[in-house]
């Protein structure tokens, strides 16, 4: 059975879009987390909801995907509004009035679903690798937003980035710069490589990420740091995924996942 066929068990029924914002801004603490993102309701375009799409990235793709399947909200982890961004172009407004003519109200987490401790992308990421001994890792303008942890038993990278890869169904980088058998491994989903300073001064031995820019690989295998790039895209689709089950329980409203990758 596939992921959006398993939640076809819970019985749909209609619920105020100012009641899931609610229930997501506590959950998600998103209030206590500061961020770049504009995160909660980003665009109120219905007052209620049944059907709710949940997906990584807000854009026209994931829109369209949305309305064809009837969906009256869409939850993303990468939203529309960001502090400071510029919309000269004006496609984000042209965006804005997609949702607004198809009645379709947006909600965003960005940071606070990186670093939830159960239902963010890096914990779930943690759970899918098994790992004991969960910490909060990766500090990022003061705050924690991943995750470390111990391998049951010690473990090669490459059997590590397999498990990934079927998962996720993605294609990760390997950089092998330190030991063959891995005993612990530190977490950033998406673009996290900047906490490679940190896994490396905590010794762990191996990074896991989502992307990375070039210098990264040249430096993690330099000083001895085995490296995981599992793309930024496959990183992030547990913490949506994880909201979709929880709000389809709790609300009985019907939820689906919008897979829309990228290349990156």
């Amino acid at each position: 059975m596939d992921y959006n066929a398993c939640l076809d068990r819970y019985k749909m029924k209609k619920v105020k879009v100012t009641e899931i914002v609610k229930f997501l801004n506590k959950t998600l603490e998103v209030s206590r987390i500061k961020d770049s993102s504009k995160n909660g309701l980003q665009v109120k375009a219905s007052n209620e909801t049944n059907r709710i799409a949940f997906a990584v990235d807000a854009c026209l793709d994931t829109f369209k995907k949305a309305k064809q399947q009837d969906c009256n909200m869409v939850v993303v982890h990468h939203g529309l509004l960001w502090k400071g961004s510029k919309d000269s172009l004006k496609w984000k407004e042209k965006n804005i009035a997609y949702l607004k003519k198809n009645r379709m109200s947006l909600y965003a987490a960005h940071l606070p679903l990186d670093k939830h401790n159960k239902y963010g992308n890096n914990i779930k990421l943690a759970e899918l690798l098994g790992l004991s001994n969960i910490k909060e890792f990766g500090d990022y303008h003061g705050i924690k937003i991943g995750f470390s942890g111990r391998f049951k038993n010690p473990t090669s990278l490459y059997a590590v980035a397999g498990k990934i890869e079927k998962t996720l169904k993605t294609k990760c980088i390997t950089v092998q710069g330190g030991k063959n058998k891995l005993k612990t491994i530190a977490i950033v989903s998406g673009g996290g490589s900047s906490a490679l300073e940190e896994a490396i001064l905590k010794k762990y031995d191996c990074f896991l990420i989502g992307e990375a820019p070039h210098y990264v690989h040249n430096e993690a295998k330099d000083r001895g740091m085995n490296l995981l790039v599992a793309g930024h895209y496959h990183t992030e689709t547990l913490g949506v995924k994880a909201l979709a089950e929880l709000l389809a329980e709790r609300f009985g409203v019907k939820t689906v996942f919008i897979d829309n990758p990228t290349l990156f």
